[in-house]
């Protein structure tokens, strides 16, 4: 059963919490939430289904509920049973949708597949605070010049939730990202790392500003971000496992290729990172899709592990979202 939660937009496009979420939150247990553009857009169809479940489990195996984000039939979709993500897996023209697209895709009865910046802003509309992905959007190579950059920096720059990803998507430009970042004042530390990992790769060659090790000094930087009233995300970087990465000679080949098909086609904006990311899985014999797969799941436990950790009781948790919390219970179950 799902719990439908007036409040969170217009009369028309309700949040629906699905029912072990809203018990989740209405009880301060662990939740961790997750993105749906990798479902329909980052893997091939005919798995992504099944890799989402994988997903949602390797939560689960750190310790939290999973709560997969997506919007359908005119409702934010905060937990999907397996008819829903199946539709956002292998339904026709999902929309690919970040925050500025809610509105219309909501509005229009659209499926709408979340991007970072979209469900980090749901999320935290729910009371979600830690969010696991696969690699940021960021700035596009080429770009310095051109503001061509994902809004998912915005999205980091305005909403504090706790995003664990493998870094910055290696297709973009992550020196540039990293700059940015700095100005937005989104801290960015890296687990278990001093280097920036690179997605597809562990080592981009740039530093880190700040290292943690383990779950709980996590947890600790986060509670303590709470504590002062800080409204930007925090950025875990961890690197996929060494034997796990894509090997970095195939990789920039594979870049190369991409980056100059991409031209050739005009591929811009919004477009450009779908389609890089399926180049590269058909372009690497594999390897992309497995590293993909690799760096997800354990991001996706390690966020499970740091939400976790939080709900045993660090000082200030979670104090933003408390006023979601007292929503979902006042509302009970529909």
């Amino acid at each position: 059963m799902d719990t439908r939660v007036s409040g969170s937009g217009a009369p028309g496009a309700p949040m629906v919490v699905a029912e072990e979420v809203r018990d989740a939150l209405v009880s301060g247990a662990a939740v961790v939430a997750l993105e749906s553009t990798i479902i329909s857009h980052g893997l091939p169809s005919d798995s992504s289904a099944r890799t989402a479940r994988r997903i949602e489990a390797a939560v689960r195996a750190g310790g939290a509920v999973p709560a997969t984000v997506a919007v359908l039939d005119g409702a934010v979709r905060i937990g999907l049973d397996d008819d829903a993500l199946a539709r956002v897996a292998e339904g026709p023209d999902v929309v690919k949708s970040s925050v500025r697209d809610l509105g219309p895709v909501l509005a229009t009865g659209r499926t709408g597949a979340t991007t970072v910046a979209a469900t980090s802003y749901l999320a935290h509309r729910a009371g979600i605070a830690l969010f696991a992905t696969g690699g940021l959007g960021g700035v596009h190579r080429g770009a310095r010049d051109t503001w061509d950059e994902s809004a998912d920096l915005a999205a980091l720059a305005a909403v504090p939730v706790t995003v664990v990803c493998a870094g910055v998507k290696s297709i973009l430009d992550t020196a540039a990202t990293l700059e940015r970042l700095e100005s937005l004042s989104v801290p960015v530390v890296g687990y278990g790392t001093d280097v920036m990992p690179g997605f597809y790769v562990r080592d981009t060659g740039l530093p880190v500003p700040w290292r943690v090790d383990t779950p709980e000094e996590v947890a600790a930087v986060v509670a303590a971000r709470e504590g002062l009233g800080l409204r930007q995300g925090l950025v875990v970087a961890q690197p996929v496992a060494g034997d796990a990465e894509m090997d970095p000679t195939l990789h920039e080949r594979t870049l190369a290729s991409g980056l100059e098909e991409a031209a050739r086609r005009r591929v811009t904006g919004k477009d450009v990172t779908p389609f890089l990311l399926g180049w590269f899985h058909e372009h690497s014999g594999g390897a992309s899709l497995a590293t993909n797969v690799a760096l997800v799941l354990a991001n996706a436990e390690l966020a499970g592990r740091v939400a976790a950790e939080l709900a045993r009781g660090r000082p200030g948790w979670p104090r933003s979202s408390a006023p979601d919390r007292e929503r979902l219970t006042a509302r009970g179950r529909s």
